[in-house]
C-alpha cells in the first residue's frame, strides 16, 4: 500500500503541475492507496472445459491484443460479454473474470485498451500509469476498439443479439459510456466507475452526461466508503436515471471501499463482491443476455 509520504514523492515539484497531477488522479475515480501489482487472485478459475487464450484484432493504429474465454463445447451461438479493464490493464484478475463468465456459458473478451499508449505492467506506481498512459487514452478510441471487439466476437461464435458489457474502476466508467454508444448492447454492469468530471478533449463526456441516452439498462455497483467517487455523484446519477425513465439501477454497499470486487487487493470485500457477482448474473439473464 502507498503511504502518504510515498504518494507525495510521486508528485511533480512545480505547484501548478502538482495540482494538475492531483486533479488527474482524482478524475480517475479509484483508490490512491492501491499500487499496480501482478494480480494473484483469491478466486482462481481453471480453464478446464474452456477455450481460453490470447489473440489480436486489426484496428486503427495496430493490432488490438485481447484475452478471451468461452465454453470449449457449446451448441449454437454464445451470449457475449465485453470485459473492460481497470487502470492496471488486462492482468490475471481480469483474465480470471473472463474465465468465470465463460464457466457461466458466455464468450467473454477483454481487450487491452491501452496498447497504443503503453503497458501499465511495466510501470512502478499509480502516478506513472496515470500520467504516461491513462491521461492519453481518448474515449473515442476506446469505444471504437470495443466496437471492433464486438465484431470479432461473431467469428468466435458470439451472438450479436446477446451482447453485454461489464467493467471495473476505469472500465466501470467506460461501461456507462459504451452503453450509450452501441445500440446493440442489451445490458451493462458498471463496477465503481467514475460518474462525473471536468470535460476534456479526450474525455468530453461522463456518465452523468449520458444518463438519458443509454441504449441498454446498466446496473451500477458502488461502495459507500469509496474515497474516489463521492456519494453525491452516485445520488446525482440516480436522480438523472430516474428523470430519464431509465431501467438502470445503482446498488450501494455502505461499508465497501473502491475496488471491493478486486480479489487481489486489500480493498476486496468478500460479501459485497459475491453479492455483486450474483446481481450481475441476474441482471444479464433478466435482460436477455
Amino acid at each position: 500500500m502507498t503511504t502518504t509520504k510515498e504518494f507525495d514523492s510521486l508528485l511533480p515539484s512545480n505547484c501548478s503541475d502538482r495540482r494538475s497531477f492531483i486533479t488527474t488522479v482524482a478524475a480517475a475515480g479509484f483508490a490512491l492507496a492501491v499500487q499496480p501489482v501482478q494480480a494473484q487472485t483469491v478466486i482462481s478459475t481453471s480453464s478446464d472445459k474452456l477455450e481460453a487464450g490470447g489473440g489480436s484484432i486489426p484496428v486503427e493504429g495496430g493490432a488490438l491484443p485481447i484475452y478471451y474465454a468461452r465454453p470449449a463445447q457449446a451448441a449454437g451461438r454464445l451470449p457475449t460479454v465485453l470485459v473492460v479493464q481497470e487502470i492496471f490493464g488486462v492482468h490475471e484478475y481480469i483474465r480470471d473474470v473472463c474465465r468465470r463468465l465463460a464457466k457461466l456459458g458466455y464468450l467473454a473478451i477483454a481487450p487491452e485498451l491501452y496498447f497504443r499508449q503503453g503497458d501499465p505492467a511495466r510501470l512502478e506506481n499509480v502516478g506513472a500509469i496515470l500520467e504516461t498512459i491513462v491521461s492519453k487514452v481518448p474515449d473515442a478510441q476506446v469505444l471504437a476498439d470495443l466496437d471492433a471487439t464486438a465484431a470479432w466476437a461473431l467469428g468466435k461464435g458470439g451472438d450479436a443479439g446477446r451482447l453485454a458489457i461489464t467493467g471495473f474502476c476505469w472500465g466501470g466508467r467506460i461501461t456507462w459510456l459504451y452503453s450509450a454508444h452501441n445500440p446493440k448492447i442489451k445490458a451493462g454492469v458498471a463496477w465503481y466507475g467514475k460518474l462525473d468530471g471536468a470535460p476534456s478533449a479526450l474525455t468530453p463526456r461522463h456518465p452523468l452526461d449520458i444518463a438519458g441516452s443509454l441504449h441498454a439498462p446498466v446496473l451500477g455497483l458502488y461502495g459507500g466508503q469509496d474515497q474516489g467517487i463521492p456519494m453525491h455523484d452516485v445520488e446525482a446519477m440516480q436522480a438523472e436515471l430516474k428523470k430519464a425513465g431509465s431501467k438502470s439501477e445503482i446498488v450501494v454497499y455502505p461499508d465497501a471501499p473502491h475496488a471491493f470486487h478486486a480479489d487481489y487487493r486489500p480493498s476486496y470485500r468478500k460479501e459485497a463482491a459475491e453479492d455483486g457477482w450474483k446481481r450481475l448474473q441476474t441482471w444479464f439473464r433478466e435482460h436477455g443476455v
